[in-house]
C-alpha cells in the first residue's frame, strides 16, 4: 500500500502548481490584452485618436472683419464700428437653480424666470446668446460674477454719430453689420469686408488657454467717402424739421447738390429716425423719401418748359402771351390763373406762374417737345446713383397727344419725379446746359457732364428765374446778400382715390448765386397744416435760410449790394388753381 502522507504531499504539490499556473497565466493575458490595446492606441489606432483629441481640445474660431468707416466729404465720421463685448452661455454646464442668476439677470436687465426656463429647456445645447454687443464694462461685471458656463467674445457694433441727420442717406445695420437701408445696403459688399479664421486651445469647459495659429488674417471692409458736407446736412436738416413743425406738416424733403459736378452736398427728411436707438423706429420713416418718393412738381416745371419753347425758335426772350381773359377750356377740363393777366412776357408768365400762357405756348410747340426736353435734363429715368428703391417717375408719351395732355406737362401735372431728379434738372440750368451724373460719394476728379441745352438757352431761364425771386412768388426765397433764381410750386397731394382736398405740397427749386450758381436746392413740404400752404409761403423761406448759411459756410463771397430785409417780403398771388407760388 503506497503512503497515505505522501500521497497528500504529491496532492498539495499539484494543486500549488495548477494555481501558480492559473494566476501566471491570467497575469500574463492581462498584460498582453493591455500591450496589444497599447500598441493599438498607440500604433494603429494613432492618427485618429490624436485627430480627436485635438477636436476636443483645438477649436477654429471666426475673427470678425471691422466694417469699414463711412464719412463725409471732409472725414468726418458718418458710420463707425466700436469695439463690444458679446455675453453666452452653457447651458449643459450651467445649473439653473444657481443663485448668482439672480444677480446676473438683474445686471443684464434679463427676466430671471424666464433665464432659468431657457436654461432648463435647452440644457442639452453648449451656445445660447445672452445679450449681443454690449458695453465691455458690462461684461466685465457679468463675467465677474464668476458663474460657470457664462462666457464673452468680443465683437463689434454699428455706431451712426451723426444720428437721425444723415440717417436717410447713410442708412444702418443689422445686428449681425449687414446692411439693411441707405448707403449701408446698397455697399454692403465693399463696406463688409472679410473674417479671418484661427486656432485656439481651449480647455474642457470651452475657456481659451492661447491662440495657436492663424489660418486667415481678417481683411477689414472698404471705408467710404461720402459727397455730403456734414455742415450743410445739419443745416438743412434744421431748417427743414423746424418749418414741418412751424406748420403741422405732414413731412418734408430738401435736397442740395453742386451745381458743377452733381454730388449731392444734403440730404435731409422729415420724419426721420434714430439708428443708433432701434426701440423708437417706426417703418414709415425708414423711407429717404428725397429718392423713393414721386411727387407731380407743379409750377417748379415752367422754367423747364419754357427752355423747350426758346429752343425751338418759334419765341424769343421778347416774345408775349395774351392770357386773356385768364382762363382756357379743354372742353370740360379749365385751365385757370388768379386774374386776368392781359399780354404777358415770356418772363412774367413766368414770375406770375400763369397756367394760361404755359398752356398757349405748349399747344403751339406741341408735348412731345416738352416731354422730349425733360427726358434730357434727366427726369423720367434714374439719376444712376445705385441708392436701394429709388423711383424712376413717370415721364409721358403718348402716341398722340391731347391738347390738355399738353397743356398740363408744361406746368407739371400729369408727370411725376422726385426731389433729386427734380434738383438734378435744375442743375442743368444752373450750369450752363450741361448733365452730370448725379453721386452721393465724393469725387476725386470733375465729372465728364453731357451738353444737353446751350448756354443762351439757359442763361435766359436763370434771369426769368431771379425775376421770380426779385418780383414775382419766390420773393421770400432772397438768400440775405446773396442773388438767387428759382421757381414755386404748389400741387394737390395725391391720395388712394385721388387728389386730397385741402392738402397740398409746397415746392420751391432754385440756386444761388444767380449769376454764377454754386448750389442747386430743392426744398418740398408735405401737407402744411398751419392756413399757408403755397411753396412761395412755406418753401420760399427755407430756401433763404439755407441757401443764405450755405453759402457762407462755402466761402462764397456775398454780393452787398442785396438787401437782406427781401427775404421776408411777402409772395405775390398768382393762380387759383392751387399756384400762387
Amino acid at each position: 500500500m503506497s503512503d497515505p502522507q505522501a500521497t497528500a504531499t504529491w496532492s498539495q504539490r499539484i494543486a500549488a502548481n495548477w494555481r501558480y499556473g492559473f494566476v501566471l497565466g491570467a497575469f500574463i493575458l492581462v498584460v498582453g490584452s493591455i500591450s496589444v490595446r497599447l500598441v493599438d492606441l498607440h500604433v494603429i489606432d494613432n492618427d485618429f485618436l490624436r485627430q480627436q483629441g485635438d477636436v476636443r481640445t483645438i477649436r477654429v474660431e471666426s475673427i470678425d472683419a471691422h466694417r469699414g468707416v463711412i464719412s463725409d466729404r471732409y472725414g468726418e465720421p458718418l458710420a463707425v464700428s466700436t469695439p463690444v463685448q458679446t455675453l453666452w452661455m452653457n447651458p449643459s454646464e450651467m445649473d439653473p437653480a444657481e443663485p448668482r442668476i439672480a444677480n446676473l439677470a438683474r445686471l443684464l436687465q434679463l427676466n430671471e424666470a424666464t433665464l432659468r426656463q431657457r436654461l432648463t429647456d435647452y440644457a442639452a445645447r453648449e451656445f445660447i446668446y445672452l445679450r449681443r454687443k454690449i458695453q465691455p464694462e458690462l461684461a466685465r461685471k457679468a463675467m465677474a460674477l464668476g458663474i460657470g458656463g457664462v462666457y464673452s467674445r468680443q465683437e463689434y457694433r454699428r455706431y451712426y454719430p451723426a444720428g437721425e441727420v444723415t440717417a436717410h442717406v447713410v442708412g444702418f445695420t443689422n445686428i449681425d453689420e449687414s446692411g439693411q437701408e441707405g448707403i449701408e445696403l446698397a455697399y454692403n459688399r465693399v463696406l463688409s469686408g472679410e473674417s479671418g479664421r484661427k486656432r485656439v486651445l481651449k480647455d474642457n469647459r470651452g475657456r481659451l488657454i492661447k491662440d495657436l495659429t492663424l489660418i486667415r488674417d481678417a481683411r477689414p471692409g472698404g471705408k467710404l467717402t461720402l459727397s455730403l458736407d456734414l455742415r450743410l446736412q445739419y443745416l438743412a436738416y434744421r431748417e427743414l424739421k423746424a418749418v414741418v413743425s412751424a406748420h403741422n406738416a405732414r413731412g418734408g424733403t430738401l435736397v442740395m447738390l453742386d451745381a458743377n459736378s452733381g454730388e449731392v452736398l444734403a440730404m435731409v427728411n422729415q420724419g426721420s429716425y434714430n439708428p443708433n436707438d432701434r426701440s423708437q423706429m417706426a417703418a414709415e420713416n425708414l423711407r429717404n423719401k428725397a429718392i423713393t418718393d414721386l411727387f407731380e412738381p407743379g409750377s417748379a416745371m415752367k422754367p423747364l418748359a419754357m427752355a423747350a419753347a426758346l429752343e425751338t425758335d418759334q419765341y424769343t426772350i421778347g416774345s408775349h402771351i395774351d392770357t386773356s381773359p385768364g382762363f382756357r377750356r379743354f372742353g370740360r377740363f379749365t385751365i385757370r390763373d388768379s386774374g386776368n393777366y392781359g399780354v404777358l412776357s415770356l418772363t412774367d408768365i413766368v414770375v406770375k406762374s400763369s397756367n394760361v400762357g404755359m398752356s398757349k405756348i405748349a399747344t403751339e410747340i406741341g408735348g412731345q417737345v416738352i416731354r422730349d426736353f425733360y427726358a434730357r435734363v434727366g427726369l423720367g429715368q434714374p439719376t444712376g446713383i445705385g441708392f436701394p428703391g429709388e423711383a424712376v417717375g413717370v415721364l409721358p408719351s403718348p402716341v398722340k397727344w391731347r391738347p390738355a395732355a399738353e397743356a398740363t406737362l408744361a406746368y407739371g401735372y400729369g408727370l411725376s419725379v422726385n426731389a433729386l431728379q427734380l434738383a438734378q434738372a435744375y442743375m442743368v440750368i444752373a450750369n450752363g446746359g450741361v448733365r452730370y451724373p448725379l453721386s452721393l460719394l465724393k469725387l476725386d476728379h470733375a465729372p465728364t457732364g453731357q451738353r444737353v441745352v446751350s448756354e443762351q438757352v439757359t442763361a435766359k431761364i436763370r434771369s426769368m428765374l431771379s425775376d421770380v425771386v426779385t418780383r414775382g412768388t419766390g420773393k421770400r426765397a432772397q438768400p440775405g446778400f446773396y442773388s438767387a433764381g428759382g421757381k414755386t410750386g404748389t400741387v394737390h397731394l395725391v391720395g388712394a382715390e385721388g387728389y386730397e382736398d385741402g392738402q397740398y405740397k409746397a415746392i420751391f427749386a432754385g440756386m444761388a448765386p444767380i449769376n454764377n450758381p454754386r448750389i442747386v436746392t430743392v426744398v418740398a413740404v408735405d401737407a402744411p397744416q398751419s392756413g399757408e400752404y403755397y411753396g412761395g409761403e412755406v418753401a420760399a423761406p427755407v430756401f433763404a435760410r439755407v441757401m443764405s448759411d450755405a453759402l457762407r459756410l462755402l466761402n462764397v463771397k456775398p454780393e452787398l449790394d442785396i438787401v437782406h430785409s427781401s427775404a421776408r417780403t411777402p409772395p405775390a398771388p398768382s393762380s387759383a388753381s392751387g399756384e400762387r407760388g
